[in-house]
Formats: C-alpha cells, structure tokens, sequence
C-alpha cells in the first residue's frame, strides 16, 4: 500500500484523495485552513447561505462517476436539481434573452421570439459547431494528460480534428463567422470569463462550454453547491482518508529527482506520492527550493501565461418584508451586460482597473434550505476584476468597500431594489480572495486561456519531479468544477499506472 500526501483539501484534492483511497492507497490531507472545500463553501451569515465559489454545477456526471466508483452513488447524497431557467441575459437596451434549460431546441426557439428566426437559426448552427468541437477535443485534450504537442501529432486524425478546432482562431473571430448579431455575441464572448480569460484571445474551442451547458445542464443542489465539498469530506473519510486541518505546507522535500513528503508546522512527513491541489504558481515557486532545477520547465510556462482575471463578489441578504411595494423576481442565474462589453476586458487585462461598469452576474436561487424566512433571499453577486496587484497593477486594500458600493448602486439603477430591502451585505475582493483560498493576485482559475498555446502553459498533471502531480483549477485540464473533477480522475489514473 503506497502512501499519499494530499496538499489542499479543495475539490480537486478530495476528488483525487477519494478515487486513491478506493484504490488501496494510504491518504492523508493537509489543509491550511480550519474547513474542507477551497472555493467552494456555502457560507451562513445570520439568516442567508451563499455560495462562496461555484453557483451551479455543470457536466454532473463527472461527479455521478465519482460517487458511483467509491461508494454510494451522488443521488443518495445530494439532492441535485435542473435550474430552469438556465440563465437570463439582460442587456443595456433592455432587451432580454431567457435560455431554458437541457433543450437546444428550446434555447433557439426562445432566441427566435425575441430577435427573429434567423437569430434562433445562428445559435443552432453554433450549437452544432461546439458540440463537433467536443466531441473532437473530450478524449485526447480534456479528459486525458496533456503532456506535450508532439503526442497530438501523433494521432491519426490530428489534421481532420484541429481543423474542427481551429487553434489559431479566437472565439471572437468563430462567432463572427456565424452570426453578426450582438446579443448572441456577447452571450457567446462570456463563456471566456468561465475560464477568467478574453474572449478576444482565447481559442475558439471555448465554444465547447456552450454545448456542454445546453446539452447536459445547469444543476443546483440542494442547500447550496457547497454542499458537494461536504460530501467528498465524507466520502473521504468513510474511505479512511486522514484530514489535517489548520496544518499549511511550507515544503515539499525531494531526493534524487522524487517527491518525498511535505513539511508542515516544522515537521516532515513522507510519502511515496504527493499530489498538490494548491495553486501551481506556489507549487513550484514557494513550495519547492529555487535550486530543485527539474521543475524549471514548469516555472517557465507559468511565467509565459497569463494570469486569469479574478473576481470581486458581494454576499447580498435581502429581507423583502421591508419594501412594502413590488419586488423583482429573479430566475436563479441572471447576467446584466453593459453597453460596452470590450471596455470590460481592457479595464481588466490592458488597464490594469476595477471595471467602472461592470458585466454583473447575480445568483438567486429559490432554495428554501439557503434561507431562514419565505420573505428572505440570498444573493451572491460577481463580477470581473483586475487581478490583486499591488506593484504594476491594481492594490485591492484600496477602498474596496467603495466598489461593493458602486455594485450595489448599480444593481438599484437596474431596478432590483436591492438598498431598500439590503439586510446583511459582506464583499470578497481579490485581495481577500488571495488571503482566504491561496489564489495569487486573486485570480480564479490560475492562468487564463488567452492564446493558442495557453493549454500547453498551464501545470502538467504529472510534475517534473517524480512523484509529484498537481490537480484543480490551475493544473490541466483548467478551472470549473467539471474540470477539476476530471483532473482528479487523470492524477489518480497517473498514480495507478506509475505503481
């Protein structure tokens, strides 16, 4: 039985901690914090839950297959439920797009009743052209080790399947190939921000996240998304994983090219196997010793890429009972665009600024089990940002309150009566984002995938230094809780075969 030390007890460590532990393995976690979970928490404060990190779930049999292979199938745990709809988009003019959920076809015939038949037609046509992509890139770029272009030059259809691919266009640059209309534009140009990226920049094969969304759903469970870190800690534990909380690494030790263990408050542990499930720009330039040279190549790509945008998010409880007239309802995910999407971008990437008007996604789910009281709702509300940083970009302890502030005026001037029913209000910006989860500068997802090469600059699964992996959002195959899950099957896989 090899022993495995697990740095991080997010979602992509438990993952890989549980699918090892069911393997034979001997598991122990270590987490810098007093909780389970990384980003993704559902936090009580007085009378509202809010979902700290993810606000659905998307492509949910990456956890089906998870739960089924280590005990107890998801359904008997969580009570995951289809959000319909599953979004709505409002745009500066007032027009409003209502995407239903799980049905391309109603998805289009909702386009077609608002901006026409040959509108609904164009997102068909895109919709067809994402899920080609998928089918193409699933197998050899999304649900398996990324280690190098050559191995893709090796497959027998690699000319056929980059031509579907197209790496060198731009998101951008496909959409317009299919569609001059504005409001599928920008719905389209903000499947980039899943990955904290410019949809000026990254490559097209984003458009897979539209497929995915519309063919296998937006799911909420049951109490709030959080409620699945829960359940991976037991899951864990009922599997014999150890958990030490309140214990951060402060060293990976290595020998003759291996992994050997990890040091935690000032002690040594040893383990035949390390998997890190914390950011990979601390793996490998504050956990590892400057002078272990073989992780070089490493560090290389991570100082090529570009650091994905972070978030500024408000915790919003509203007590309805205080506003004697009409109150807006909202559908469980709604986004707010600006006039100027492309202002957005340059304020985050290029400026260097908080976004003075701001795309403003907003999550209130109709969850009786997030609030105490019918009269109450629980809002999380996010919007892009600059990452956290202080020399050469934008230092965040700068008066954050006053952006929370802005946001919420915001949000008043879009007609949500938020200020005259406003109970309980708490801001996360990318400096506390930085402090609370380990997430330098803020950013969400690590590096972004601005570039064609961006795939190819993110962590390799497989470290380097032997015995060494890395998993979550800045480890391949990228950030979102359907990735990290499947980087946590690919590091448990890697382990499997290396024994």
């Amino acid at each position: 039985m090899s022993k495995v030390i697990v740095i991080g007890a997010g979602i992509g460590g438990m993952s890989a901690a549980a699918r090892l532990a069911k393997a034979g393995h001997d598991v122990v976690v270590f987490e810098s914090s007093d909780r389970t979970g990384g980003k993704c928490q559902t936090k009580w404060i007085g009378d509202y839950a809010f979902d700290t990190g993810p606000s659905l779930l998307t492509l949910p049999a990456v956890y089906r297959d998870l739960f089924l292979k280590t005990g107890k199938r998801i359904e008997h745990i969580l009570n995951l439920e289809p959000v319909d709809p599953a979004f709505q988009y409002n745009f500066a003019d007032k027009t409003q797009l209502t995407f239903p959920n799980l049905s391309l076809k109603a998805i289009c015939d909702s386009i077609e009743s608002v901006l026409g038949k040959k509108a609904g037609d164009q997102w068909h046509n895109l919709m067809q052209r994402a899920e080609h992509m998928w089918d193409v890139s699933r197998g050899p770029f999304v649900e398996s080790e990324l280690t190098s272009i050559y191995k893709l030059l090796k497959r027998k259809k690699f000319l056929a399947d980059l031509r579907v691919i197209s790496p060198l266009t731009s998101l951008r640059s496909l959409t317009a190939k299919y569609t001059d209309n504005p409001y599928l534009s920008k719905i389209v140009d903000r499947y980039a921000t899943y990955s904290g990226s410019d949809p000026r920049k990254v490559p097209a094969v984003l458009l897979t996240i539209a497929f995915v969304e519309s063919s296998f759903g937006a799911w909420h469970i049951k109490g709030g998304i959080g409620q699945l870190s829960i359940a991976l800690e037991n899951r864990c534990r009922e599997l014999g994983v150890e958990f030490n909380l309140n214990t951060p690494v402060t060293r990976i030790t290595n020998e003759g090219g291996f992994a050997t263990g990890v040091e935690a408050l000032g002690e040594v542990f040893k383990a035949d196997y390390v998997v890190a499930n914390a950011d990979a720009e601390l793996v490998y330039n504050k956990l590892l010793a400057p002078e272990v040279k073989v992780v070089n190549s490493e560090r290389k790509k991570l100082a090529k890429a570009t650091k994905s945008l972070a978030g500024f998010s408000l915790l919003l409880g509203l007590d309805n009972s205080k506003y004697p007239g009409s109150i807006p309802k909202l559908p469980h995910h709604s986004i707010y665009f600006p006039k100027d999407y492309d202002a957005e971008f340059d304020d985050i990437f290029t400026r260097k600024i908080p976004v003075d008007d701001p795309t403003i996604y907003v999550c209130a789910p109709a969850d009786s089990q997030m609030v105490k009281g019918t009269a109450k709702e629980a809002w999380f509300v996010l919007v892009n940002a600059p990452r956290h940083e202080p020399n050469g970009g934008w230092d965040w302890r700068n008066n954050p309150e006053q952006y929370a502030k802005k946001i919420i005026a915001k949000l008043d001037a879009l007609g949500l009566k938020v200020s005259e029913r406003l109970d309980v209000m708490e801001y996360q910006s990318p400096y506390d984002l930085e402090n609370s989860v380990g997430a330098p500068g803020g950013s969400i997802y690590g590096t972004s995938s601005n570039g064609a090469r961006s795939a190819f600059l993110r962590a390799s699964n497989r470290s380097p230094l032997l015995n060494l992996y890395c998993v979550g959002g800045s480890a391949h195959p990228g950030g979102g809780l359907p990735l990290v899950g499947i980087s946590a099957e690919i590091v448990a896989d890697a382990i499997g075969s290396a024994k």
